[in-house]
């Protein structure tokens, strides 16, 4: 007889689940296709650094399991890797968890938001949906679904070259005066030097004690060197007479007249005895308001604010005079200490101060560079195209004049040029310690900083950098294009005028193709570059002849664009097209 062996209820209960809930997996596996997707954008594409994805899904009638939990994991997949974004997960209505659930007779929908960083990689890729269900101990994988293909990287165009900026102009000392001795060069520097002939109350006289005092003495002395010295140009003398602003405006006319002879005699007189052949000009001025002003602005005389006031209050010269007059103590200082002053001749000798031939500077920076100031040296720099020789220049700035910050930053600026970017960071820091804050020293820091992929320390740097120069603006325009803001990007690029590629690129990714061809077809340097820029815009608008007409112009340029547009899907209907592998070929 045969036995036949009975299941107890406990198992036969536990059985019963397990064949349940695998029916449920299988049956949802099966039906798998009659789910729906959407991704948004249909082509993925990168932004920012990273790869946006917005993945809709809907879930029919009477499909999602009421004790079944989906383990959603979207993947980017490529020849080269694979990159999965976060995982997501839904839940039927029996599922005690707190995931999105999904009825089971009515269905549902749900949206799913996702990130992961761009990489070469995924350019051409899939983005596929890898599903695990399980219902208790149970699970199954679902086939992949692919549901989007490629990643558009546009936005990697961007050229991350940060223009630095050459220090040429010390800082002003701390009274604010910029120093020519070692400020931007100049080969000629105007200088000049003034004496005073100073006359008796009403007279015109020159007295001899006038013409033998130590700053006349000065002067002839001076204009005689300018005369015969080889890199001095005696340009002229300039005679200023004057009246004091007392007494009547007609007696005073006359007074100044006649002292601006008597002082064009003396003038000309010692010219003569010193064989000297140059210009001599002259002037008066009746009453000297402006000197007077500027003594008495001077002067620690008790009520020179209210004969200040007086000044401001009238214009009229009798009205001053005798309103100044009214004030009888101060008046007595006025007539002892700042009268006399004003009774005078100003005598200006101007000469042109010739610096060193370009020959000359070019020699000394090379062999003893020591015997250049400042302005000099750096002018040195600008007489050769050769960055090593500039490199070799400005490192001596920075041995000779230790202090000076120019020197740092301007070899930082050639560092930074020949890919040193370490070094040229050093440099940039070295110049910031000697002058703080400086806003060109703050941009070249922010260059380092956005070479570094630093985009939040650059902007602040850029931001202390601004009325350095036109190159913060591009720098700026840059970090937006990185960080994904692409209309203020443009705004920061528009109109300037070495960012052609980076604004017409701003200008595509925020949507205005127009504006982007404009920009690329007023670039001054038609490069590889800008061509490849124009083949984008073209693919976006439809116009296939101009396209590919760009793309050869591009290659025919940089060949290295070849194999940049065959991974990039904006050309992705034309891949399969006969002319578009003849132009990669």
């Amino acid at each position: 007889m045969m036995k036949i062996s009975r299941l107890s209820p406990l198992l036969l209960v536990v059985s019963v689940a397990f064949l349940s809930g695998c029916s449920a997996l299988k049956k949802m596996q099966k039906d798998a296709d009659k789910v729906s997707y959407t991704v948004v954008p249909e082509v993925l594409e990168t932004h920012a650094g990273n790869v946006d994805a917005t993945i809709q899904s809907r879930y029919p009638e009477k499909y999602f399991g009421k004790k079944v939990t989906l383990t959603v994991t979207p993947v980017l997949k490529g020849a080269g890797g694979e990159t999965a974004y976060p995982a997501y997960q839904l839940q039927g209505e029996k599922v005690k968890a707190n995931n999105k659930v999904i009825a089971f007779v009515a269905g549902g929908s749900n949206s799913y938001k996702g990130a992961v960083p761009f990489s070469k990689e995924i350019l051409r890729s899939d983005l596929e949906l890898r599903v695990k269900a399980t219902q208790g101990a149970k699970s199954l994988d679902f086939r992949p679904v692919v549901v989007a293909k490629g990643v558009i990287a546009t936005s990697t165009l961007v050229d991350n070259s940060p223009a630095a900026i050459l220090g040429w102009q010390k800082s002003p000392n701390t009274t604010g005066v910029y120093d020519p001795a070692i400020d931007k060069f100049q080969r000629i520097v105007p200088d000049a030097y003034m004496a005073d002939l100073v006359y008796l109350i009403n007279s015109a006289e020159v007295r001899p004690k006038e013409l033998t005092k130590d700053e006349i003495a000065h002067l002839n002395k001076y204009i005689s060197e300018a005369y015969k010295s080889a890199n001095k140009e005696l340009k002229g003398v300039e005679v200023s007479a004057y009246a004091s602003p007392d007494g009547t405006l007609d007696l005073n006319s006359k007074l100044a007249g006649k002292r601006e002879g008597s002082a064009s005699g003396a003038v000309e007189k010692d010219l003569k005895k010193g064989k000297i052949s140059t210009d001599v000009t002259s002037k008066n001025t009746p009453e000297d308001w402006e000197g007077f002003k500027a003594l008495m602005e001077k002067s620690t005389i008790q009520d020179k604010d209210l004969i200040l006031r007086v000044l401001a209050m009238y214009s009229d010269p009798e009205v001053r005079e005798r309103e100044i007059k009214n004030l009888s103590s101060a008046f007595t200082k006025v007539a002892d200490e700042i009268l006399p002053k004003l009774r005078r001749a100003k005598i200006t000798a101007n000469v042109n101060l010739i610096g060193k031939t370009d020959a000359e500077i070019a020699r000394l920076a090379d062999s003893d560079p020591a015997k250049l100031n400042q302005a000099e040296l750096l002018y040195a720099a600008t007489l050769t195209q050769d960055e090593n020789k500039q490199k070799a220049i400005f490192t001596s700035f920075t041995k000779i004049y230790s202090d000076d910050w120019r020197g740092f930053n301007n070899l930082g600026y050639i560092e930074l040029n020949q890919g040193e970017v370490a070094a040229a960071a050093s440099s940039f820091q070295k110049a910031d310690q000697l002058n703080p804050k400086n806003p060109i020293v703050q941009n070249n820091l922010g260059c380092i900083a956005l070479k570094g992929s630093e985009l939040s320390k650059a902007e602040i740097l850029f931001g202390a950098a601004s009325g350095a120069g036109k190159e913060v603006r591009e720098n700026l325009g840059i970090v937006k294009i990185k960080q994904g803001d692409y209309e203020t990007a443009a705004k920061y690029l528009n109109g300037t005028s070495t960012s052609f590629a980076n604004c017409a690129l701003a200008q595509v990714l925020s949507g205005d193709n127009a504006g982007a061809l404009k920009t690329l077809e007023s670039a001054t340097v038609q490069s590889g570059r800008i061509d490849y820029l124009k083949a984008i815009v073209y693919a976006k608008t439809g116009k296939t002849s101009q396209m590919y007409a760009a793309l050869v112009s591009s290659f025919k340029k940089d060949p290295a664009y070849k194999a940049i547009a065959a991974n990039d899907l904006v050309f992705a209907k034309y891949f399969n097209e006969e002319s578009f592998k003849i132009a990669l070929q």
